[in-house]
């Protein structure tokens, strides 16, 4: 870039495809080396701790304005900074509005944006459009999951909460194991259940055996890959998706990348607890009122909890990273039930904005704008 003109490109959605936002398997190996980074303290993100999750601005209940919209179901704005070395060596920031009333006017319930910054001065690189890259990457984060710990050769997968969400966590899934015959699809209604009957029979013709159950117990039994991603309303914990120790298969592994909930005593004594990065849920055991759980329905918050409860120690729960780089074993016992969670972090948005924004640059796809050619307040 020949400062002080700075030149970025927009990229659609429409570019994004192009550059190849959708190439799972490149995302989930984008995430592994991510979180190698990760682990080696190569990253930074928001807040004092370096770890938050991001800035949230939600609305009042009620307001003497009547211009100023209120609270309701996800209504609210994010930003959520990042910067990311290694290969990937950039800084960003994704920003999101949220509202479920997007709905009614054919809207996604939010809308995501993607901007890459050049680390040095600020100066932007790149605006993209980020629904498409935030569900891939959101789906990426339990493919590196169910590539280290579940059987290689696993067979079965119970899907609970058909959304979007688990329709990326299953892309992820196959893209690590191919193996998979079976689905099971637990959904709240024939709609959502149906659509994403019709996204496997699609995508995955090969796959014959596909079953709508009715109940939670059905979707986990005898699976081998289970993947939790309902859209459950937070604060009484006893509305989260409630999962049975009894209807888990030995050496199975649970994605909980959003609510699900467990028995204490089987988190205590005999599951083994896994989380993307450990650093993320004690940032949110700082900045949430107690219990975190309450707020944030991921299975290692409710860990952060009994942690500060003196119930758990914090060596019961394993960090992604250190399997990844040797530190702890992949499996510390034979048939062991592996609950692993998923939080989220800026750091996944800029590693595969970056390797998107290099392709569409390599590739000349987006539009090229200017920011200006000289700065009229230097």
């Amino acid at each position: 870039m020949g400062y002080p003109k700075v030149d970025f490109i927009y990229l659609s959605e429409e570019d994004m495809i192009q550059a190849g936002v959708t190439d799972m398997a490149g995302c989930v190996e984008a995430m592994e080396e991510m979180f190698k980074l990760l682990k080696a303290g190569d990253y930074r993100m928001g807040g004092p701790n370096g770890n938050s999750h991001g800035v949230m601005m939600t609305f009042p209940e009620a307001s003497p304005f009547s211009n100023m919209p209120t609270d309701g179901p996800d209504r609210r704005f994010m930003a959520m900074p990042a910067y990311l070395g290694g290969k990937f060596d950039m800084a960003g920031m994704k920003w999101y509005g949220s509202n479920v009333e997007n709905k009614k006017k054919g809207l996604p319930r939010s809308i995501l944006m993607l901007t890459l910054n050049d680390k040095d001065t600020g100066a932007p690189l790149a605006y993209m459009s980020a629904n498409i890259l935030s569900a891939y990457r959101t789906g990426a984060v339990p493919g590196v999951g169910v590539k280290y710990f579940s059987r290689e050769v696993s067979k079965i997968v119970g899907i609970i909460g058909p959304g979007v969400m688990n329709k990326t966590a299953f892309d992820a899934i196959m893209a690590v194991r191919s193996s998979i015959e079976t689905v099971k699809v637990k959904g709240r209604s024939k709609k959502s259940s149906d659509s994403f009957v019709s996204y496997l029979n699609q995508k995955y013709p090969h796959i014959k055996d596909i079953q709508i159950v009715e109940t939670e117990e059905e979707a986990v039994r005898d699976a081998d890959i289970v993947s939790i991603a309902t859209s459950s309303p937070t604060g009484d914990v006893n509305e989260y998706p409630y999962i049975k120790e009894e209807w888990i298969k030995p050496g199975a592994v649970l994605c909980c990348p959003a609510a699900a909930r467990f028995d204490d005593d089987f988190i205590l004594n005999r599951a083994r607890n896994v989380a993307d990065n450990i650093e993320l849920y004690e940032a949110w055991e700082e900045e949430m009122d107690f219990p975190a759980y309450h707020s944030i329905p991921i299975p290692a918050v409710h860990c952060m909890d009994l942690i500060a409860e003196g119930k758990m120690q914090k060596e019961q729960v394993d960090d992604l990273g250190d399997v990844l780089v040797g530190k702890i074993p992949v499996h510390k016992k034979k048939d062991e039930i592996v609950i692993y969670s998923v939080g989220g972090m800026p750091i996944e948005d800029v590693a595969w904005g970056t390797i998107v924004y290099r392709n569409a640059i390599e590739k000349n796809i987006g539009v090229k704008l200017n920011l200006w050619n000289q700065p009229y307040l230097a």
